[in-house]
This record gives C-alpha cells, structure tokens and sequence, in this order.
C-alpha cells in the first residue's frame, strides 16, 4: 500500500533565526530560508509529475474515482452537488433557555445543524449546586443537570427534521440518555433521531482533560452507546473520534491524523471483543477534525487521511462493506489560531480554513467567530461565522465540481507525504504495543508538547509569523470589553435553585432505585448500561448523581504528568 514501515522521524527542537520577511510557512536553518509544512515536510519550488504517478494505473490506485475505494477524491460521487456540507455551529452557554434561544437564532438564520457545548461542570459530572461548580456554571456553554434541562434546551427544535451534536465525553452516555428521553417524552420514534455524539475519551487523557473514570471502564462507556445506538438509534452516530483538540494542543498535521486513527482503531478493536461485527457498526463511526491555516496543508491532510482510513479498514480490518471505509468527519476552524490582538483578522483566518475544509470534502463545517480568544461568540459574531460558510457555499465556486484540487502536483505529492508520515507514527505506536500503552508511557503528549513546544517558539522568535501578533502590529483594533458576551452571574443561582428543587419534588424512591440497579450493573463486566442509564434520567436522576454512583464504582483517574 505504499506506506512507511520505519518508525517516525525523531522531533527536534530546531533552531531558529529571526527574519521579519519571512512567510508564515518558512522556517530558518543557519540562516539559510527553508520551506516546509507544520510536520517539517520540506517544500519544494516547483513540483511535475512523480514517476510513479506517470503510469495510469498507479495513479488510478491512489486516488479511484469519488465515491469508491480508498475515497481519496471524497465519499461522495457527486459530493457538493448532491448535498452542501451541514453548516453545524457550535453554540451554548448560560441556561437552557438562553442556549435554546440562540439555537432557534441560528435555525432561522440558515443553519443546518445544531451542535451543543456543555458547560465544565457538566462536562466533568457535577450538578451547578456542587462545591466543585462554583463559579464556572453557564461559562463555557450550557449547564444541563437533568432531563428537565435537555427538554428545555431541545424545546420547539424539530428534532426529527435536523441533525444534533453534542460535544461532550466522560459523561456522553447520560446526555445521549437526556436526548433519548426528551424524544420518547414528545412520542419520537427513535429511529428518526439523527445527531453525533463525541464520546471520544481516549483523547480525554491526551490532550483536552475532561475525564471522569478511569481509561478501561470509560472505554466500556464507549462501546455501549455504540452497540445501543446500533439496535435503538440507527441514524445517530455513537462516537466522533476527534484529532481537533490534540491540534489545538499543538499537534502537527500528520500527527493528528495519526493519534486520531490510533484512537479509532482502539475503539474498534474494543467493540470488537464485545462480539459485534465490524461491518455492523463500523459505517456509523464519525470523526472530527481541525482545519489550520496552511491551506494546501490541510486539504492534503483531509485527503491522506480519507485514504489512509480507507486501508486501515480493509486491510486491519477486513470490511466487506465499503461504507465501513468511508472517513465520515466534521470540521472546525483552529480556535488556537485566533489572536485577540486585531481580531477582525480572524474572519480571514477563519474564511481559509473553511475553504480548506470544504476543498477537503468535509461533510460538516463549524467557524469560529472573531471574538472567540476573548470571549463566547455575541449574536452578531455568530452570524458572520455562520455567513463565512454560506459565502463559500453559495458565491465563490468552489462547491461546484468535486476535488477541484486533485490532480494537483504539490496537492498529490502533500497527500502522500502526509500519509507516509501518519502511518509511520501508527507504526511507532503498534511498536509501543497500542493505544493504550502510548498513552499510558507518554507517547502520544510528549510528541504533541514537543511539537507545540517548537511552533511556539517559532512565533516568539519571528520565524513564524501571526499578522498582528509578531508582525504589522499597531495599538488598536481591539473589541471593546462592551461589545463581548457576557454571562449573567445570576444563571448560577437560577441552575441551583431548578435543581433542589427537582430533588424536592421528584419520586426520591424511584431515582435511588434507579441507581441502585446502575450500580450493581457496573460492578458486573458485561451487559450494556444504557439502558440502565435511560431509565435513570427518566427517573429524574441528575447528571452528578449518575456520575457519583459510577464514581463509587471505577473511581477517578489522575494523570501523571509528561513535563
């Protein structure tokens, strides 16, 4: 298959040099100007045809048509033409009530997904009354503590019409258990509920750190919602295995698309042992990644890593059905790219990441909004992001043949290159022996620390520059600490007071009953616990009581530190 079995390139440090001229892409050696890309690729001049590109039946086995195996060119004949991306911003914050006004907002704007961002303590399994809530209640987007909350954030959204995600993780099964109940209270039919859930832990424990349990039963966690989902909720996509945050935290390219297929292999391997076929679950695995601002980069990235999947599943794998080859994934722009200095420049920034997502074949687009280093995006900012996208879709083009890049000299050549490179960091982690082992040694952080290591001493040094940051910058252009959203201090009080007074007035025997059965069921090694947790919700359980009954089971996770 025409991949590397050496393991990778050992990362250095390089040195740097400071050239004010230099571009954002060039990187200095002894003084003498080098060209390369996030993974240290260098980049040529000029590129031609390679040579074995040069015979038509090579060529033919790298890229196929669109559509068909290894889905270079897009999993999709037609692609854009016979459906544009769905256009999913990702929004909350505050109560369930003011999220729900601003999904209602983004609907009647021309969005065509919703996509839900749970504040931290919901994130980490605490109601908004826990000691460890304090303060952070609202802030960093909705505050959900049972199923009352869901129902009001879901209230009036034709669910059975448009798709919804939900980033959230440690506690992944209880939201989509929210989700279920909400539906059964409106007399959904279950097989018409359509939405992703992240559910992706592994990544938890590498680089954005809202885990809960310990690795093994979070996994356990995992694999249930996926065999549940199969048999309950067949339109939902049961995990979306997520490069995005291990690039926030600094990876290269090829380094997220490695650590990302290497979770995704663990995660298939483990539903696996439960005795599922992997063609019964495996075309419903979703993914989800970042577009940085090296546009041709990251297109080719998009690219490698649609075909790359595609052999690791036929080949590790042995699908039958092609649609368990397909690399399904949704984009966001790189939150760790915008700068609060100028942050009007971040509407550029944010416009080619996009265009680099879309000439990617992205089947569903996020775009930050200008004032996300600063603050949660307003209104206004929120519909310039979402304009961003509705732009690119409907005025500039580039929807309107699919791949319009392929074929490209540098496009291919960038494509194989990323390629090589993600598949000699797999090798160096089967070597390891897995996932889990590299994550548990510090493979996988210390390679991300020592990449981020690298590009932020590039931009502190001038050799990689961030307009208005380290070059062209002036004094103004700031945003007003006036024009920013600002959470009211008083949705902390308003979640306390809704959920004592859920605990007050619900059937206390029926919830403490509810758990019991949860956690005698978790301290068994089989049986799926979603239905135990469905029931829990539609017993008025909250999301910290949940938590704590399986808290007492498997315990917390520490991590150790890679510094």
């Amino acid at each position: 298959m025409g991949m590397a079995q050496q393991g990778p390139d050992p990362i250095v440090i390089r040195p740097v040099m400071t050239h004010p001229g230099l571009s954002p892409n060039v990187s200095s050696r002894k003084g003498i100007k080098q060209y390369v890309t996030s993974d240290d690729l260098p980049v040529n001049e000029l590129y031609g045809p390679a040579p074995d590109k040069q015979d038509p039946e090579a060529l033919a086995e790298q890229l196929g048509e669109p559509g068909t195996f290894p889905f270079t060119r897009g999993i999709q004949p037609n692609m854009y033409r016979g459906r544009l991306w769905t256009m999913r911003q990702y929004a909350g914050y505050g109560s369930a009530r003011e999220s729900n006004e601003r999904f209602r907002y983004l609907l009647s704007q021309g969005q065509s997904g919703l996509s839900v961002a749970f504040d931290l303590p919901t994130q980490m399994g605490y109601d908004a009354d826990s000691e460890w809530a304090q303060g952070e209640v609202g802030k960093a987007g909705v505050s959900i503590c049972s199923l009352h909350d869901m129902q009001v954030l879901l209230k009036d959204l034709p669910l059975e019409r448009i798709s919804l995600s939900m980033t959230i993780n440690a506690p992944a099964a209880i939201l989509l258990a929210m989700v279920i109940g909400t539906a059964q209270h409106r007399g959904m039919d279950l097989k018409q509920l359509s939405g992703t859930i992240q559910n992706d832990i592994l990544k938890e424990y590498i680089a954005r750190g809202t885990y809960i349990f310990p690795p093994r039963p979070s996994l356990r966690l995992v694999t249930d919602v996926i065999r549940y989902c199969r048999e309950h909720v067949p339109r939902w996509n049961p995990i979306s295995i997520s490069g995005y945050h291990m690039r926030e935290a600094g990876c290269t390219a090829a380094q997220e698309v490695a650590f990302t297929f290497a979770n995704a292999k663990a995660y298939v391997q483990a539903v696996l042992e439960t005795g599922m076929p992997v063609d019964a679950f495996a075309g419903r695995l979703s993914f989800f990644f970042n577009a940085h601002n090296n546009l041709l980069e990251e297109v080719a990235k998009f690219r490698a890593a649609r075909r790359l999947w595609a052999r690791i599943m036929h080949s590790e794998f042995k699908v039958k059905d092609p649609r368990s080859c397909r690399l399904r994934f949704h984009t966001q722009t790189g939150g760790s790219t915008l700068t609060a200095q100028q942050p009007v420049n971040n509407v550029v920034r944010v416009t080619v990441q996009a265009l680099a997502a879309i000439l990617g074949g992205t089947q569903s687009l996020h775009t930050n909004a200008l004032d996300e280093a600063l603050a949660l995006p307003t209104e206004e900012s929120a519909q310039v992001a979402l304009r961003t996208q509705q732009i690119l879709a409907h005025e500039s083009g580039v929807a309107d043949t699919v791949d319009p890049l392929g074929g490209s000299y540098y496009i291919e050549h960038l494509t194989g290159q990323i390629e090589k490179r993600a598949q000699a960091y797999l090798t160096e982690i089967e070597a390891i022996g897995g996932t889990l082992a590299a994550i548990e040694t510090g493979y996988v952080q210390q390679s991300i620390q020592a990449a981020a290591y690298r590009t932020q001493s590039d931009i502190e040094t001038g050799t990689q520059l961030q307009v208005g940051v380290n070059c062209f910058a002036d004094d103004g252009g700031e945003v007003s600490s006036a024009n920013l959203l600002k959470v009211d201090e008083a949705v902390q009080a308003e979640q306390i007071a809704r959920v004592r007074h859920l605990r007050q007035h619900r059937d206390d025997v029926r919830t403490r009953d509810s758990l019991h059965q949860l956690e005698n069921a978790a301290r068994t090694s089989d049986g799926c616990l979603m239905p135990l947790l469905v029931e829990a919700v539609m017993c008025d359980a909250t999301v910290g009581e949940i938590c704590d009954c399986l808290r007492s089971v498997w315990g917390e996770y520490r991590a150790e530190s890679w510094l």
